[in-house]
């Protein structure tokens, strides 16, 4: 998937481990990139997570139809600071339409405990 590089995926390190219609994994540094200015990891970074894993997911479905995915509103409320390692974001569907869809978007940390929840909901534009 080459859309994915030389973009904010590439500034803050996320790496996207798995691609499917129904599942979207990704995992991203806890590092100087994600920090906030305390030293844990920025809720925007998370954000930035969440709506990049939602958003390939919801590509997935579309691109075959020649439909893009943007995002139309992102809910994310945070569960748990996390100041080093890692922390893997786990997307999939609630809702694919035709016109919109919606993704859940789990991130936890390397226990595995819950570090933040979104909802995101994208719309499909065609070409």
């Amino acid at each position: 998937m080459e859309f994915l590089q030389n973009n904010l995926l590439t500034h803050l390190g996320i790496e996207i481990l798995e691609v499917s219609k129904s599942r979207v994994v990704g995992k991203m540094p806890v590092d100087q990139r994600t920090y906030q200015p305390f030293g844990i990891l920025h809720g925007g970074a998370s954000a930035a997570l969440a709506e990049s894993l939602g958003s390939i997911g919801a590509h997935e479905n579309a691109h075959e139809q020649n439909g893009i995915a943007v995002g139309l509103e992102l809910n994310i409320n945070h569960v748990k600071s996390v100041s080093q390692g890692y922390v893997t974001g786990v997307a999939t569907p609630v809702h694919v339409g035709r016109q919109t869809q919606i993704w859940d978007i789990r991130i936890e940390n390397e226990q595995g405990q819950l570090v933040a929840t979104s909802r995101l909901t994208c719309m499909v534009k065609y070409q």
